[in-house]
């Protein structure tokens, strides 16, 4: 007689336990070993957190522990401290003071956080359905809002979190200072410089009908939009200045003169956003040059032999850095705007990404160093904010590598011992203070200290503590987080 047992197990882990409710998966793995390790595998649960949670992980080198993430996504708490003007920690009700110096809990009923990104003076947290909630202010530069002031406006400050009503569930956000971009459930880009009159770029670039049309990942740059497709282009605009500023202006009048579209914030906290369409192309930046082969990747020969493609971006100050499938890190500058732009191509940065070269870095090659040298290296993340980016591997082994907007082909990357061989899957980027995980859950913060602002960027659920999210039944005892100069260990 056929049983679960003779099943492939392809079958039973991507069809069978998909379907499966969770009470009646726990009990399946404790019937056998077979069941037990087949339930305990990671992929799998990484897939269960995406499907019932909205939690990709997308953004850090994690690679174990998902089932652990699942546990704890179902009481997420979210903490902020640091600089309280703007409203930006959502604490108005209860907390006059400037500065926090140490995590305050904020409560968000009826709702699972699994995401927080941090802009210039606010924050967006994305939930477990797609839903997107918003604090602080878009823009707290000088003007003034009045209380009838709907959230039309990009200065009007939400000093507890409301949900953005939106047409479609969220996937993603990146911020910039001044504003943000949202990728929705059907790849839709959508770009807030207010939270109540969010636009939706529509362009034959953007179709989503082929793989280089389709967007794969959004970044903010300080004050550009930048998209990644899935074949590896990169397109730009720029939504404060040119001709797409002229054309927003444009609309905003006409909104303003319909006097519906002010986005009024609801008893209960939801801003009921006015969506609209901008149909506008955006520009697309030069193919990458020709690429050298890089050894001591680690890559198969299969890997090898696929087409060099750019897989990840991340953008600051008028610069993107991009990353390869095989470890390529790239660097495009001159994107202040749309004519600057024309003067921009892709420069390969070997310093960042062949292992040889790494290992001539005085850290690793000084006589008196006690950090090994990497032997083999395959860059496969990056992160970038403001002045600095960081490009880095994963394992035990892991490097991690800096670098600025002034980065070119002949700059050697800053090297931080105390980073080096930490098996760090995450880093973060504030203006001057920098957080970086391990895959253990430690914590290293280092940079400068601003009104009780320690580490306040985005958070990965749910060991990053920036403005963060802990999850239950993880137990923290993070009570104080100073910033240094050089990375410190704060357990």
């Amino acid at each position: 007689m056929a049983s679960l047992q003779s099943l492939p197990v392809e079958v039973l882990v991507d069809n069978l336990f998909t379907q499966c409710d969770l009470r009646d998966l726990l009990s399946l793995a404790r019937t056998n070993k077979l069941f037990a390790v087949l339930c305990a595998d990671d992929t799998f649960w990484r897939r269960k957190c995406e499907q019932d949670f909205n939690f990709t992980g997308a953004g850090t080198a994690r690679t174990s522990g998902w089932k652990f993430l699942y546990k704890g996504l179902h009481r997420p708490r979210i903490f902020v401290w640091g600089e309280n003007r703007n409203g930006r920690l959502g604490l108005a009700s209860r907390v006059d003071r400037r500065a926090i110096p140490q995590p305050t809990e904020i409560k968000i009923p009826k709702t699972r956080i699994v995401s927080l990104v941090a802009g210039g003076m606010s924050f967006h947290a994305l939930d477990s359905v797609g839903s997107m909630y918003v604090w602080g202010t878009l823009d707290g530069q000088g003007q003034m809002a009045l209380h009838s002031e709907g959230f039309s406006i990009p200065y009007k400050a939400a000093t507890t979190p409301h949900k953005l009503l939106m047409p479609e569930p969220i996937r993603s956000i990146s911020c910039g200072r001044l504003h943000t971009m949202a990728l929705d459930s059907a790849s839709q880009v959508w770009t807030f410089l207010s939270w109540g009159r969010p636009f939706r770029l529509q362009s034959p670039l953007l179709d989503s009908y082929a793989p280089d049309t389709t967007p794969q990942q959004i970044e903010c740059g300080w004050a550009f939009s930048s998209i990644l497709t899935k074949s590896g282009d990169v397109l730009v605009y720029w939504p404060f200045n040119g001709d797409m500023q002229r054309e927003i202006e444009e609309r905003e009048a006409q909104m303003n003169e319909m006097g519906d579209k002010n986005a009024y914030a609801t008893s209960d906290k939801c801003i009921s956003c006015a969506p609209w369409i901008l149909q506008k192309d955006p520009f697309r930046l030069l193919v990458i040059p020709a690429l050298p082969d890089l050894p001591d990747t680690g890559l198969s020969e299969e890997q090898l032999a696929e087409e060099t493609k750019l897989i990840k971006i991340a953008a600051y100050d008028c610069h993107i850095v991009g990353l390869t499938n095989k470890g390529h890190v790239l660097k495009f500058g001159d994107l202040s705007s749309e004519v600057s732009y024309t003067r921009g191509h892709w420069e390969y940065l070997p310093q960042f990404s062949e292992a040889a070269r790494v290992a001539e870095h005085p850290t690793f090659s000084d006589p008196d160093s006690t950090i090994e040298a990497p032997k083999a290296m395959h860059i496969t993340h990056i992160s970038a904010h403001f002045e600095t980016f960081v490009a880095y591997s994963t394992g035990r082994s892991s490097v991690i590598l800096m670098g600025s907007t002034a980065t070119n082909a002949d700059t050697p990357p800053k090297v931080l011992p105390a980073l080096q061989h930490r098996d760090i899957i995450s880093v973060v980027l504030g203006d001057y203070h920098f957080g970086a995980l391990t895959a253990t859950g430690k914590l290293f913060t280092w940079g400068s200290y601003s009104q009780g602002a320690r580490a306040t960027h985005m958070c990965e659920f749910p060991h990053r503590t920036y403005a963060g999210i802990f999850g239950a039944p993880e137990i923290y005892h993070v009570q104080y987080i100073r910033c240094h100069t050089v990375p410190v260990d704060i357990g």
